[in-house]
């Protein structure tokens, strides 16, 4: 108690510097391919503009909402701090959800079915990997507005789980950890399938890279 008034006296007079906690900015990550090589699955216009406008605009509203709360923690400003999180949680999770759904998707010139335990774990559940793309296509489908369709890990079950979640809400919410996300949102479609979800959701199925689901599995498990 004695030290911490007497640092707070020598901040006040200028004798210290007011301590405030570090914040690394986060980047826009490079596209692990060209724009164009998800066709003709995905278009090259959709992924410029997704990766380049929509992700780009998560991640420096992201930065700015976080600087913001820095300012608002040092200033003790609780209300603001408050105030902040929904921008924070919305940007953040934009961020995320976007930084693994890159890394979902391959070129179909490279796609491998899922394999070892992934595979394992998809048959025991669902029978078939036509199965499971059924089920999460459809229930991915009926998310009402903008959001995901997730595959995720289960720690305490050891089993995999279909989960939707709105808006840019990451699946780290539920527990679960995330293997495989979908976005849904419109600007991940529409301008290639206009507004038929379904037909994205069937096409989605030539790029996704489950050798990528397979080693987040793996992580998962340790």
């Amino acid at each position: 108690m004695i030290f911490a008034r007497a640092a707070a006296a020598a901040r006040e007079s200028g004798l210290a510097p007011a301590m405030t906690r570090a914040f690394t900015s986060v980047k826009l990550p490079d596209l692990p391919y060209h724009p164009g090589a998800l066709e003709p699955y995905i278009s090259g216009a959709i992924m410029e503009l997704h990766h380049g406008k929509h992700h780009a605009a998560y991640v420096a509203n992201f930065n700015k909402a976080m600087e913001q709360q820095l300012e608002a923690e040092h200033k003790n400003d609780v209300a603001k701090i408050i105030a902040l999180q929904s921008a924070i949680k919305f940007n953040g999770g934009g961020h995320v959800n976007h930084d693994i759904f890159w890394t979902n998707l391959i070129p179909h010139k490279d796609y491998e079915p899922p394999s070892g335990e992934l595979k394992t774990l998809i048959e025991a559940q669902w029978k078939s990997l036509d199965n499971f793309q059924s089920v999460f296509s459809a229930q991915t489908a009926a998310v009402q507005g903008s959001g995901w369709g997730w595959l995720g890990y289960n720690k305490a079950s050891g089993k995999l789980e279909i989960q939707t979640l709105s808006n840019q809400d990451p699946l780290s919410v539920t527990g679960l950890v995330p293997l495989l996300g979908i976005d849904v949102w419109e600007h991940a479609y529409y301008l290639q399938y206009k507004n038929v979800r379904p037909d994205y959701l069937k096409a989605i199925w030539n790029v996704v890279n489950w050798k990528n689901v397979g080693e987040r599995l793996e992580a998962a498990k340790k």
